[in-house]
């Protein structure tokens, strides 16, 4: 006579694994969160930085900056990024501050900002060069 032999999984053996992936889980998740704040973010900062660039080379051709979002289809750009994850503002009067809003939450960084004069900023609780690495 053979012994019965064993077959499948215990439930012991099932609810440890999934214990398993629970821990793992909970320890990647957040982690993948900031990686896509941070793949947003860039894309926020390549936003800025076309805008930038659309402003010199229109002061270039008209020795003036737009100053107002409503005047932006002159830069033949859109008030918001490709994705419509950051909405753009400009202020200033003499030269240009933009600022992009995110449509998301980030509170690391909260509004990505560039001027004229190519200072970056942030407001959000971490500092303008960690936000823009």
């Amino acid at each position: 006579m053979h012994p019965k032999q064993q077959q499948g999984f215990t439930l012991i053996e099932v609810m440890i694994v999934v214990v398993i992936i629970g821990i793992l889980a909970s320890i990647a998740y957040p982690s993948y969160q900031e990686y896509v704040r941070r793949a947003n973010r860039a894309e926020g900062q390549a936003f800025l930085q076309d805008i930038a660039a659309r402003q010199e080379r229109y002061f270039s051709q008209n020795n003036k900056y737009i100053t107002s979002v409503d005047d932006i289809a002159s830069l033949g750009a859109k008030n918001s990024s490709e994705t419509k994850k950051y909405e753009l503002t400009i202020s200033d009067a003499d030269n240009y501050t933009l600022t992009a809003k995110p449509n998301f939450t980030d509170e690391k960084c909260g509004e990505l900002t560039l001027n004229a004069l190519g200072d970056k900023g942030a407001g959000g609780t971490a500092t303008a060069s960690d936000c823009w690495k």
